[in-house]
C-alpha cells in the first residue's frame, strides 16, 4: 500500500443506530440551507405545533452580514398565507425557543402550490398518524412470557421486544 494514502478506520463498536450512520450527511445538507440545528426540519411539527406544520414547511434560513436575526423562509399554501402571516409572532418565539436564543427575527412566506415544487419535495398535507394501538392478544403474550423476570425495565425491555417480534411474525403471515 502506498504511503500516500491513509490507512481506513475500523470500528469496533458493534451495531449502530442508523440515525448515527447518517447525522453528518443530515447535517451538511441542512448546514447547505442555513440550518445549524436540524431539529428545526425534522421536529416542525413539534415545534411550531400541528396546525402550523400542516401549512407550512421550513426551506431555508439565511443570516445577514452582521450576524444577528437570521430569516427564516418557509414555504406556505396561498390560501392560508393570511393566517400564517398573523402567526409569525408565535412562529418566531417557537423556533427561538427551539434554538434557545433569539436566532430569528423574521419570517419569510414564500406562496407556493398545494403540492409543492421542485418535483414535490415540499408537499403539503396530513401529518403521519400514530400507530394503530397493539393486538390485546399480542399485549397478553408479551406480558405472560415476561412474567419471570424481577427487573421492572428488563421485564419492560422484554415484552417491547416480544410485542416487535410478535406484531412482525402476524403482518408477515397476513401479506403471505
Amino acid at each position: 500500500m502506498p504511503p500516500s494514502v491513509p490507512p481506513t478506520k475500523r470500528r469496533f463498536r458493534g451495531f449502530e443506530p442508523a440515525s448515527s450512520l447518517l447525522r453528518d450527511r443530515i447535517r451538511s445538507a441542512g448546514e447547505s440551507r442555513g440550518f445549524a440545528v436540524t431539529r428545526l426540519l425534522t421536529g416542525w411539527a413539534e415545534i411550531v405545533g400541528e396546525d402550523l406544520a400542516r401549512m407550512t414547511r421550513p426551506v431555508k434560513m439565511s443570516y445577514p452580514r452582521d450576524g444577528f436575526g437570521a430569516t427564516l423562509t418557509l414555504l406556505v399554501r396561498s390560501a392560508h398565507a393570511p393566517m400564517v402571516e398573523m402567526q409569525k409572532p408565535r412562529l418566531i418565539g417557537c423556533v427561538n425557543a427551539c434554538y434557545g436564543y433569539a436566532a430569528i427575527s423574521r419570517v419569510h412566506l414564500t406562496q407556493t402550490a398545494p403540492t409543492g415544487f421542485a418535483g414535490g419535495e415540499a408537499e403539503f398535507g396530513a401529518l403521519p398518524k400514530a400507530p394503530a394501538p397493539p393486538d390485546p392478544a399480542i399485549e397478553a403474550e408479551a406480558r405472560t412470557r415476561a412474567t419471570g423476570v424481577a427487573d421492572d425495565g428488563l421485564r419492560a425491555a422484554l415484552e417491547n421486544l416480544t410485542r416487535s417480534y410478535l406484531t412482525r411474525t402476524a403482518s408477515t403471515k397476513k401479506g403471505r
